[in-house]
């Protein structure tokens, strides 16, 4: 048996279970907003063009109106200033939109405080019981965030000082870019740097070190909780849009049950 076939077998069986990491797209579907000046991306919409009527009878189909960094999507190294000459998100390798991914999970923390920042100290901990982050793989930073996606308030926590969202320390993201054989890091929550990463050194650490050595993001992640610390395959697809800085992308993991 081939190996292609043994894994659809094993799919079919149950023995493998395909967990869907997709925030669902809608007009609801919470969004990054950004303060003025700065310009904000579109809330994903339909634009109804036909429904079995006089505009095509046998037909139903929309057009749909969204923005590349909406829901569940995937940040190209060109995303940031200091990736600019790096790839677009049409360019990803098939290495990185297939991949081994490795889950830590600091919901309990992130409970206690919505400001929780991941350290370097979190992640060698989780290497310690667990082995070393996957080469070429996926760092998957489990907040229990995504409870809140159904709620766009809930899910920005915002107040006058700005959104409390958890995230990565400066010293943490130059590490992982710099140290870490991850070639990216996902996150439950609208962005992967916190909410209150405006005010870091450098604003938007993960951004601008992850992207800066090359490294992909992805956000707005469901279900993490059915994924195992080790052993699960990312299978990451965003729609390949030619000189796009990222796109919406449907996320599922393959894990042995």
């Amino acid at each position: 048996m081939s190996v292609l076939s043994a894994v659809l077998d094993a799919a079919r069986s149950g023995a493998v279970q395909v967990v869907d990491l997709t925030t669902p797209l809608q007009e609801s579907t919470p969004i990054l907003e950004l303060p003025p000046p700065f310009a904000n991306t579109s809330r994903f919409r339909l634009e109804e063009l036909s429904r079995y009527d006089d505009r095509g009878p046998a037909w139903y189909w929309n057009d749909i109106h969204t923005g590349e960094h909406t829901g569940t999507h995937l940040d190209a190294p060109v995303h940031w200033v200091t990736g600019r000459d790096g790839l677009d998100v049409a360019q990803a390798p098939m290495s990185t939109l297939v991949a081994p991914a490795a889950v830590l999970d600091m919901t309990a923390e992130v409970e206690r405080d919505p400001d929780f920042l991941l350290r370097i100290e979190h992640v060698t901990a989780w290497e310690a019981e667990h082995g070393p982050l996957p080469d070429g793989g996926w760092l998957l930073f489990r907040t229990g965030w995504s409870a809140r996606g159904d709620d766009a308030a809930a899910f920005a926590n915002a107040d006058e000082n700005g959104p409390h969202t958890p995230g990565v320390a400066p010293d943490c993201a130059r590490w992982l870019a710099a140290d870490t054989p991850i070639t990216g890091f996902g996150v439950e929550t609208v962005g992967t740097d916190a909410g209150a990463a405006h005010g870091f050194d450098p604003p938007f650490p993960c951004h601008s070190s992850l992207m800066g050595a090359d490294k992909w993001g992805l956000t707005s992640l469901r279900n993490l909780d059915r994924l195992p610390p080790t052993g699960a395959l990312l299978v990451v697809a965003p729609l390949p849009i030619v000189g796009g800085s990222g796109s919406p992308a449907r996320v599922l993991a393959l894990v042995d049950r």
